[in-house]
């Protein structure tokens, strides 16, 4: 596991987000979140983030630690892995002193879910900061979540190392708030943070260093060549390889990202994610022929992108 890092990182590596193993008691299903990540590097992927695709909202904190060494005693040397924390200030401070003893270079602040204002969420993220020592990717959800001068002397100060950004619009390309952000900590310090399809506007029009994806779980050399045409400016090639994640897209818009996300990774044959936490369920079994045909028909084009790759 990576214990130092640049912030060229968030532009090295599509920011995976898996879906966490559980056994049917809900306890960590090691061998089973090994293949995942397994699979993931394997198809180039470097960095790993634990978060709403996690289920980490509902992680009991007396399992944070156990569940999160689990992981980085599975994750290659040169593997970036991010814990998520909160989603509310007293999560935050519990997280804080078990993250404080441990070598992540940095955590994710989950969208804070309790009564808030804007000003108090600056003063928990520094408060979590203080405590652990560990700076923040904030993932921003809703417009003026952190106003954009104050996410300026968060990351000046240290306490702030990026933006995780899902602010969902009408038209991606016409974003206020996200041009205020990046004019205060810059497009190499924030990534579009929802999936494929957003980051092509995202980092076409507003050159964000990278992108979040859940579908990169199963295709993750697809999703890499994704990145790759994006970065280098071939659109076209870009949008060619968009249209083999749609469908599964289409069905987690549909029935919930998460839950979705969860079913397709073990109906795809990449690595059995078993039950899915309280206080959400698995997807619905009626979607499962659905979502299972979508998976595979995914994962069939990352093998053969795969063995394209390796025999050119």
């Amino acid at each position: 596991m990576l214990t130092k890092i640049e912030t060229s990182e968030l532009a090295r590596s599509v920011l995976a987000v898996p879906p966490f193993a559980l056994t049917p008691d809900f306890e960590v299903n090691r061998d089973a979140n090994a293949k995942l990540i397994r699979h993931l590097e394997a198809g180039g992927v470097s960095t790993l983030l634990y978060g709403g695709n996690a289920n980490v909202h509902n992680w009991p904190v007396s399992k944070f630690a156990e569940w999160l060494d689990s992981l980085e005693g599975s994750v290659a040397d040169d593997t970036w892995l991010i814990p998520s924390v909160g989603p509310d200030w007293g999560k935050l401070v519990d997280e804080a002193a078990i993250l404080k003893s441990r070598r992540y270079p940095v955590a994710m602040a989950l969208p804070m879910i309790a009564p808030q204002t804007p000003d108090g969420v600056v003063r928990g993220l520094e408060d979590f900061v203080d405590r652990s020592g560990v700076p923040l990717i904030v993932y921003i959800k809703t417009d003026q979540y952190v106003p954009a001068k104050a996410m300026g002397r968060l990351v000046e100060q240290g306490a702030v190392f990026g933006i995780k950004y899902a602010v969902p619009r009408a038209d991606l390309t016409q974003d206020a708030y996200l041009q205020e952000l990046i004019d205060a900590v810059g497009a190499d310090r924030i990534v579009s943070g929802f999936g494929e399809p957003p980051a092509l506007p995202h980092l076409v029009h507003f050159k964000l260093a990278g992108f979040t994806a859940g579908c990169v779980c199963i295709a993750p050399h697809l999703s890499m060549s994704f990145l790759h045409a994006l970065k280098r400016g071939d659109e076209a090639e870009a949008k060619r390889l968009l249209e083999v994640f749609l469908p599964l897209e289409a069905l987690r818009e549909r029935h919930n990202a998460i839950r979705v996300l969860h079913t397709a990774v073990s109906l795809s044959g990449v690595a059995d994610m078993g039950p899915i936490l309280p206080l959400l369920t698995e997807a619905d079994p009626a979607i499962h022929g659905e979502i299972k045909e979508a998976a595979r028909a995914l994962l069939a084009a990352e093998m053969t992108a795969r063995q394209q790759a390796a025999a050119a």
